[in-house]
């Protein structure tokens, strides 16, 4: 049996939908727009800006890489809580840039700054609203170690912020999330919704990513954009709680990224009541959307992996420790060979139990059970007396596969998404900067 990878969520694979988000409706304080300033020679849009026109509260979380791009180093100079602009550029991840790298963002923050308090005073009729430069933020992915491309941002800014839009749609969404793709080969958006009393709250979401994917604390480039007045701080609580199930449990290649960033922004227009906490019913209400938002573009990810054909879902039940559940998961979320194994359509259990080997956790072989999707292949520490070959094939032509792992050693569950590794993966990785 065969299931469409872009429509793998029939019955058959379990999963929820990805991808799927209700009709999309304008988030009030957020403007977007997005253009070309030719950094890909080819005219596609590679710059993309969101403006809060009254500021939004905000809180990010970036990658724990020992090396970081010069974007981030910029961005936490200061430590902002509220601000009113994102620029996102694609092509370039101004990493291993230097101190030119980091001047480069001085120029532009300098000149975008500019363009944005005209903007105001004019629609202000003369009433000057400075935005400055500690107001803005930035976001880059693309190649490491090239020279910055900070003539071409400069020069097409205030085309830029001409085009911001406020009236924001499915097209205009698709459209900015086109904006900052790399090896994508699809824009990635989500939206939830929650209604608290009489009040609508709405919650959209962008992100990028293909390859280069294995987050710590932070992931690829994702924003998170949100109408309700939630202070700064609890937004960093509430994104560092949902992201260890969410983008922090995806892999696709092991490799982490100098760039990854995952922000969440509040425009403060629905006023939901003052001193608002965890434990608050409106805060847990909201924390459930965000977390379902992040699940569902962290997927996309996955099902957009460099060269993917197929997702898989590696679960680990019944672990002494949600510790030694997740090393256990990403051991083999992360096996090559596993990954080629399921690329090939080949059941090679054995990966595997290498994969759960190499984890370095003590593990009882007598306990484990593995299933790849309904079927038992191993248990008592041999092959299952049940195992079907023919059986099995079948199963991994699916084009989404559940490896489970019962560890039948404690109560911890872990659940982790990644994808299988096809020669395709090469390709791309080694056409990358042509």
């Amino acid at each position: 049996m065969t299931i469409n990878l872009k429509n793998f969520f029939n019955e058959k694979s379990k999963l929820s939908r990805i991808g799927e988000f209700q009709e999309l409706k304008p988030l009030d304080g957020l403007e977007v727009s997005s253009i070309s300033a030719d950094l890909y020679n080819n005219g596609r849009d590679d710059l993309a800006l969101f403006y809060f026109k009254e500021g939004a509260n905000y809180a990010s979380v970036t990658t724990t890489s020992s090396i970081k791009s010069e974007t981030i180093i910029w961005n936490q100079k200061s430590n902002k809580k509220s601000i009113k602009a994102l620029l996102v550029n694609t092509k370039n991840a101004n990493t291993f840039t230097g101190k030119e790298g980091l001047e480069s963002l001085d120029m532009i923050s300098k000149n975008l700054s500019r363009i944005l308090t005209l903007r105001e005073s004019k629609k202000k009729e003369g009433i000057s609203e400075t935005v400055k430069i500690k107001d803005l933020i930035f976001a880059s992915t693309g190649v490491i170690g090239e020279k910055f491309p900070v003539e071409k941002i400069n020069n097409n800014l205030q085309e830029l912020v001409n085009k911001l839009r406020d009236d924001q749609n499915k097209l205009i969404w698709i459209k900015t999330a086109s904006a900052i793709m790399t090896t994508d080969t699809k824009p990635k958006l989500a939206y939830e919704e929650i209604t608290i009393g009489n009040k609508i709250i709405k919650l959209a979401g962008v992100a990028k990513g293909a390859g280069m994917i294995s987050p710590n604390l932070g992931t690829m480039l994702s924003f998170i954009f949100t109408d309700a007045d939630i202070a700064s701080n609890l937004l960093k609580t509430l994104l560092k709680k949902v992201l260890p199930t969410t983008f922090n449990a995806i892999t696709v290649d092991s490799d982490q990224s100098t760039n990854d960033m995952v922000s969440l922004f509040a425009t403060k227009k629905i006023k939901i009541g003052q001193n608002r906490n965890l434990t608050d019913p409106v805060i847990q209400k909201f924390e459930l959307a965000l977390k379902k938002l992040c699940l569902n573009l962290a997927k996309q990810i996955v099902v957009d992996g460099e060269g993917a054909k197929k997702f898989i879902t590696v679960k680990v039940l019944n672990s002494k420790s949600l510790t030694s559940a997740k090393k256990v998961a990403f051991a083999v979320a992360n096996s090559p060979l596993v990954k080629t194994a399921v690329a090939g359509e080949d059941p090679n259990w054995g990966r595997v139990i290498m994969g759960i080997g190499k984890s370095g956790e003590i593990i009882d072989n007598e306990k484990i059970v593995i299933k790849f999707g309904e079927f038992t292949v191993a248990e008592k520490g041999k092959i299952s007396m049940t195992y079907d070959e023919k059986n099995l094939k079948e199963y991994m032509k699916w084009d989404s596969i559940l490896i489970e792992i019962n560890l039948n050693q404690g109560s911890d569950t872990f659940e982790c998404y990644t994808c299988d590794f096809t020669h395709d993966y090469i390709d791309i990785n080694a056409d990358y900067r042509n």
